[in-house]
């Protein structure tokens, strides 16, 4: 993992207690775009339901400090996660964003957690070792929020990373709403984040759907922690492919051959073995 921000080198790197870590897996979107009337994230890749392979690295990570966000198709969702795996669910009883989304699943954390990690239920192919290196650079360099970025050679269709000029982090923008300077960007939000959470309930509180949407961005976390002078920061993942997101049907075939190519480390749900 490589670090986008100056930081203090003298900081040094312990393992983080799992018990302190919950993850939120935002798993309640429509997915339109996937053509099925089928949940997006319950759509399969090598014959396993693409948010599997996401609560599975969540609870290496996290063990049983998981929260599932559900919504879309809420009953089945649950279903088939609680046959494979034991996590929390939250329900997002309306589709109002991102940040709302986040926002239903607080509640259920455990007392102890102290750092959340947010995942999107349909980014199957994010490791553990790229998870554990985020939080434990987010914990050692003792930050409020935590970004994983990548550096992509062609970053059309994703969030541009913003910065000052004393490189700070501030905001990210969406290529829609970016100018032609900040298209040329090629430091993208992977949409993984590792936040302390009490900054996270304060700033998710602050969020307001100003926008042609009319959604709570879960991104506006980003801006509220620098206005108020909080600590971020970036980390830059190894590995572009593994922050690769399903929105598409040809999405899925792209994840699945990375997969049958074995640029990605097997899984093993309920016996079964992809390589």
């Amino acid at each position: 993992m490589t670090v986008l921000e100056m930081e203090d080198t003298k900081n040094i790197r312990q393992e983080t207690d799992p018990a302190r870590i919950g993850v939120v897996i935002l798993a309640a979107g429509l997915g339109k775009r996937m053509k099925s009337d089928k949940a997006k994230v319950l759509h399969e890749i090598l014959g396993v339901p693409m948010v599997m392979y996401v609560v599975q690295a969540a609870r290496a990570l996290a063990g049983n400090n998981v929260i599932c966000v559900v919504g879309n198709q809420a009953d089945a969702v649950k279903k088939t996660v609680s046959r494979q795996a034991q996590v929390l669910f939250a329900l997002q009883k309306r589709q109002l964003g991102t940040g709302h989304a986040v926002l239903s699943a607080m509640p259920h954390l455990p007392a102890n957690v102290e750092e959340v990690v947010i995942l999107s239920g349909d980014v199957p192919l994010l490791s553990v070792e790229t998870l554990k290196s985020l939080v434990e650079d987010h914990v050692d360099f003792q930050r409020d929020l935590t970004l994983l970025g990548a550096r992509l050679d062609n970053p059309t269709g994703y969030g541009r990373i913003l910065y000052d000029a004393h490189r700070r982090v501030t905001a990210v923008v969406e290529e829609a709403d970016a100018s032609e300077a900040q298209r040329r960007i090629n430091v993208v939000n992977a949409g993984t984040y590792c936040a302390r959470r009490a900054f996270l309930f304060e700033a998710l509180q602050r969020i307001r759907p100003e926008n042609a949407q009319g959604e709570f961005y879960l991104t506006d976390i980003i801006g509220i922690g620098y206005r108020t002078k909080r600590k971020l920061g970036v980390v830059i993942g190894e590995n572009p492919a593994e922050m690769m997101g399903v929105n598409t049907p040809e999405d899925r075939d792209r994840v699945e051959a990375i997969m049958r190519r074995g640029r990605w480390k097997s899984v093993d749900f309920m016996g079964k073995k992809h390589v």
